[in-house]
């Protein structure tokens, strides 16, 4: 059997900026043992499968090397890169049926709109495991699915060290940690961290957004947001909050195309 795999580099216009996530388009679900043994040979944060099922509606999987994923945004815009750009469709937006429902990603100017849930935060209290992770402590602490761990400036952010042999023995699957501060020139700024993951500090995470804008628009009193992940690889996110909603813009771009023979 071969299947075509796509990497692209996702909220990025620069080639080894972003995020970068396989793409897996299929005509039929293969076991999922097959799934994660793919996703593990990449060895990348994501690998992403989907099957094209009628007009512009596609289902849409997501697989770490470890576990499959409820969401994954950065997989999701680099799936939409692949449909829109690489492939014999013509569509201005599609809609992914998922774990986390229909997500519709769209056309806009020349980047890619995700149209996700909102996942707010609520206070709450930091584990020990964490606090001895952390060469610097935070100032508030919230959780959604993942942690968010607020610092006072961007300063914090770059400098903060997060030591992963610290956390091998915590369990906040599928979670992580997302820590964040407002930005210099952007309204906030974050990193994104998954212990017991094969990539530790993930470049881009779309997903995080989905709890970082409901959080940053309350606190700045605005619904739209420009955001960067302040990764290595770093990352540029246009986020607008509408009601239950959490639409991220971004761009990306092709690495590899290829086939895998199974």
């Amino acid at each position: 059997m071969t299947i075509d795999i796509f990497q692209i580099d996702a909220f990025t216009n620069k080639l080894f900026g972003g995020n970068p996530a396989a793409v897996c388009p299929l005509t039929e679900w293969l076991p999922d043992e097959t799934l994660l043994n793919i996703a593990k040979e990449n060895n990348l944060a994501e690998t992403a499968y989907f099957i094209h099922k009628k007009d512009n509606r596609f289902h849409l999987r997501w697989f770490t090397p470890e576990i499959e994923m409820d969401l994954c945004g950065h997989a999701t815009l680099a799936s939409a890169f692949v449909i829109l750009n690489c492939l014999d469709y013509d569509f201005e937006s599609i809609v992914f049926q998922s774990m986390s429902g229909d997500l519709i990603v769209s056309r806009n100017d020349e980047c890619l709109e995700m149209d996700l849930p909102s996942r707010p935060p609520k206070p709450s209290e930091l584990p020990q495991i964490i606090k001895t992770s952390l060469n610097k402590q935070p100032s508030e602490i919230y959780k959604a699915r993942d942690y968010v761990l607020v610092y006072d400036n961007e300063e914090d952010i770059k400098s903060l060290n997060v030591h992963a042999s610290k956390l091998e023995d915590i369990n906040i699957d599928p979670g992580g940690i997302i820590v964040t501060a407002k930005g210099n020139h952007s309204d906030f700024v974050s990193r994104f961290f998954t212990p017991g993951a094969a990539v530790f500090e993930d470049p881009v995470t779309g997903s995080a957004h989905c709890t970082l804008v409901p959080f940053w628009a309350e606190r700045l009193d605005k619904n739209d947001l420009h955001a960067f992940q302040i990764s290595e690889r770093k990352g540029e996110l246009f986020c607008k909050l509408v009601k239950d909603r959490v639409f991220i813009k971004g761009n990306a771009v092709k690495y590899l195309q290829g086939t895998i023979d199974i």
